[in-house]
């Protein structure tokens, strides 16, 4: 299993409830129907309420983490052949201009570890 993150940023301008709407609604939709490689596809939207922050952290530059999971490298490069192609990549961006501040994304390939927790 392959597994990426990406940090995305609220476009200036949208409510927390647009931008949650759109990204829903309208960005979602899109690289699924580009790239039905993606076996599994989470949002986790920040909530300022409760955050829990070291003195002198920086500030957050981001207001979602978005997980994509492939079953395998070659379903991982098939679906980042479909999302740089010229067409997508074009129809990709076009969106996010209206969901994201794109100067602020960032994108990494992880490793997962997962702890076993016992039943309590």
């Amino acid at each position: 299993m392959i597994k990426t993150i990406a940090f995305l940023k609220c476009k200036a301008g949208l409510t927390r409830e647009e931008f949650v709407r759109r990204y829903e609604t309208q960005h979602a939709p899109l690289i699924l129907s580009i790239a039905p490689q993606v076996c599994e596809y989470r949002r986790n939207f920040l909530l300022p309420e409760g955050a829990i922050t070291a003195p002198g952290a920086s500030k957050v530059d981001f207001d979602v983490v978005t997980e994509l999971w492939y079953a395998d490298q070659a379903a991982f490069e098939a679906a980042m052949a479909a999302f740089t192609s010229p067409g997508n990549a074009a129809r990709i961006a076009a969106d996010e201009e209206q969901v994201f501040d794109r100067a602020y994304t960032r994108f990494y390939v992880v490793e997962e570890r997962i702890s076993a927790i016992a039943a309590r």
